[in-house]
């Protein structure tokens, strides 16, 4: 299932990041995908705070992962901008569990390693403020998800 949300500015994206974050579950794995300055770390940093990351979420650029503290589980954050062109395996296969959340920017360059199923957001920047945001569901709980959207 495919879904297309023009967001006009901050608080637009704050409210679609909170929507989302009231409907994922466990296991949720959900790609981020467009260009330098569209705004998917912005996105992430609202899911974040809506999943009750008390930290500040910062680009992993540099570290490639970070991982946020939930109440029992963890939001994991990847960036994996700097894996283009290499084939290195991080130990993904710990990062897409049953019991964490996992976001993934610049998900393209480690593709071989995602999970059959996952939630992928692509956001487009129309201008300084106002973006274009694809969902595209792969899975039935990621349907589900896109249903109530």
């Amino acid at each position: 299932m495919d879904k297309t949300i023009y967001i006009n500015d901050l608080n637009d994206t704050k409210q679609l990041a909170e929507t989302i974050g009231q409907y994922i579950k466990r296991g949720t794995v959900i790609l981020l995908s467009g260009d330098l300055g569209a705004g998917k770390t912005t996105f992430t940093q609202f899911l974040g705070k809506s999943l009750g990351v008390k930290r500040a979420i910062t680009s992993p650029t540099f570290n490639i992962i970070k991982s946020y503290k939930l109440d029992d589980n963890y939001l994991h954050h990847m960036d994996c901008y700097r894996l283009e062109h290499s084939d290195e395996d991080l130990g993904f296969d710990e990062y897409f569990n049953d019991y964490d959340i996992t976001i993934v920017e610049w998900y393209n360059f480690i593709e071989e390693f995602l999970p059959k199923e996952y939630l992928k957001v692509n956001i487009e920047r129309i201008d300084d403020s106002k973006r274009k945001v694809s969902i595209i569901s792969e899975g039935k709980q990621y349907e589900e998800l896109v249903g109530v959207l």
